[in-house]
């Protein structure tokens, strides 16, 4: 079994962009799950009857880590 992967380029409330890593194919959708629909519809117009043998997978970008680190305030007593 084939595997398409959707790299999500463009990320916002209420709309997410898609781009295939391997076929010229983008989609839009508001959601997540509707975009996992979408990308299932986008391969059955563009690969036709095949398109039963490829698992479609969709790749968030890995969200900012934060940073918890906070810098260590010395006593002034301490600083020379």
């Amino acid at each position: 079994m084939r595997e398409v992967v959707f790299r999500v380029l463009v990320e916002r409330p209420g709309h997410l962009e898609a781009q295939a890593e391997t076929l010229p194919i983008r989609i839009t959708a508001p959601t997540l799950e509707e975009l996992q629909h979408e990308a299932r519809e986008a391969l059955i117009e563009h690969l036709g009857p095949a398109h039963g043998t490829v698992r479609v997978r969709v790749r968030r970008a890995p969200s900012p880590a934060v940073s918890t680190i906070r810098p260590v305030r010395r006593p002034a007593a301490l600083c020379h």
